[in-house]
């Protein structure tokens, strides 16, 4: 590196890649090397976010915008000082769909800390997530119908706005910015007047119209909603600003990117070529596939269609079967099996007890039990919730049904998204990623059983590590 730089060429760029997710932030610095880029270094702190939500009771789902900033700042503190005084570039990608709000001029303020400046939220709401649960089904059919190839869905943020609007409007007047949580860390770091989005992110909010990038303005002036909280719209992969402060010793002026989805992000980080699907089992699941180039989505949606297309990257879509359910099925399945334990006066820990049902399914390579996993709800058929069914006293060994569990969560994606339609888009293989998938050999197996594909495991795919990327080919 030295002898580089004597020689008179500058040291290799270096990118910081954010990832703000549901349940933990990861940064990635990337660094040019011979064969593209390198992560020189990375680092991740759970959140530890949800809060409790006053005005939806059990069905909303929120997250404490402080500490998710206070694991982001941990997080940066932990790299080392001398990489990211380096950075150019930084791209930030997190969890789609949700809201937070925010007034324009006292969103945060900037602190002098151990490793230079930082902000923390001021006048900033909870995030309401993708997650949350507060608009019916019955509330949904009572808003006006987008122009979005993209069904509205409860978490969805103009939908959290109407419910808003309906059920607490002097909330809504607290504010006057809004944005997912990865729109407002780029309006902070940036200095924003008014929030930047991407067509990723605006197309997961509904009301929003893909082929002609705009929000459904008319529609949503008839019926009240406040526009002035719909952010500016921009092109995934082109800058928002710079950064008006030195920030955890990254230099002042570096480039900031536009705001992404964390799933784009993800399949950035991977796909090499257009044959590939990905296969995503971190919190939730998600089975996808690059569109020819050209595509274009159908003006309106197919409300029983499990598929949905994603804008991507440079015009191009992806085809998305998105679950609600997955990692997160079994952590609630082992989160009940700690509470039972509790509830018989025993004390075990939950990352022991999920060590032991892994264990345990392994040594049962079948079962009869029958496991329809869907304890959360899917988008296109939010009522129908979890069973299990066949049921023989042959098949209730913790293995067995862990075993049957595992099968339920890869099954319902395949029922999403069948393999017929995989070939028909010509797959060849499939990519395999997310936590839950990395760190659980019965699920692994359980996808080579019911895919009739190659499986592929290779490097960790990884939001933060898309995201970087994204900035590296877009300087």
């Amino acid at each position: 590196m030295a002898g580089s730089e004597a020689a008179g060429r500058p040291a290799p760029a270096c990118v910081l890649g954010i990832d703000l997710g549901t349940t933990s932030v990861k940064a990635a610095l990337l660094v040019g090397a011979e064969r593209g880029q390198v992560v020189a270094e990375s680092c991740s702190r759970e959140t530890q976010a949800h809060t409790s939500s006053l005005e939806a009771g059990p069905q909303g789902m929120e997250q404490n915008v402080q500490r998710i900033i206070e694991a982001l700042n941990e997080c940066l503190a932990a790299l080392p000082q001398q990489q990211l005084q380096k950075v150019s570039h930084i791209g930030i990608s997190g969890q789609m769909h949700g809201i937070v709000f925010w007034k324009r001029d006292k969103g945060c303020k900037w602190t002098e800390g151990g490793t230079g400046p930082a902000f923390e939220p001021e006048e900033v709401s909870h995030l309401v997530t993708w997650q949350d649960g507060r608009c019916s089904p019955t509330f949904l059919s009572s808003l006006p119908l987008p122009q979005s190839h993209i069904s509205l869905a409860t978490g969805f943020g103009c939908a959290t706005v109407y419910w808003y609007l309906k059920n607490r409007p002097e909330f809504l007047k607290s504010y006057d910015a809004a944005g997912t949580i990865q729109d407002y860390v780029v309006a902070m770091l940036c200095d924003l007047k008014k929030p930047l989005m991407s067509i990723q992110n605006a197309a997961s909010w509904g009301y929003f119209n893909s082929r002609s990038k705009s929000w459904n303005i008319d529609i949503l002036k008839k019926s009240g909603f406040p526009l002035h909280l719909l952010p500016e719209v921009g092109d995934p992969g082109s800058a928002a600003g710079r950064t008006i402060s030195a920030w955890h010793g990254i230099p002042k002026g570096a480039k900031v990117g536009i705001a992404l989805g964390d799933f784009q992000c993800s399949v950035y980080s991977c796909l090499t070529e257009r044959t590939d699907a990905v296969l995503n089992i971190s919190t939730s699941a998600q089975l996808t596939v690059s569109m020819p180039r050209g595509f274009q989505p159908p003006e309106t949606p197919d409300p029983s269609s499990a598929v949905a297309y994603f804008p991507f990257f440079d015009g191009d879509y992806l085809a998305v079967a998105a679950s609600l359910n997955g990692g997160n099925v079994l952590a609630t399945f082992v989160g009940m099996i700690a509470q039972w334990t509790e509830e018989l006066g025993l004390q075990v820990e939950e990352s022991a007890i999920y060590t032991k049902i892994i264990t345990a399914a392994l040594a049962q390579n079948d079962s009869k039990l029958s496991v329809h996993p869907t304890i959360f709800g899917e988008r296109h058929i939010p009522e129908q919730l979890a069973s299990v069914t066949n049921i023989a006293a042959s098949d209730l060994s913790l293995g067995h049904v862990t075993r049957a569990l595992c099968r339920g969560v890869v099954e319902n994606l395949r029922s999403m998204f069948p393999a017929q339609c995989l070939l028909e888009t010509r797959v060849k293989r499939i990519l395999g990623s997310g936590s839950a998938l990395a760190r659980n050999e019965v699920l692994r197996q359980e996808v080579e059983r019911i895919f009739p594909f190659p499986v592929v495991y290779g490097k960790d795919v990884d939001a933060a590590v898309g995201a970087a990327m994204v900035m590296f080919h877009r300087k």
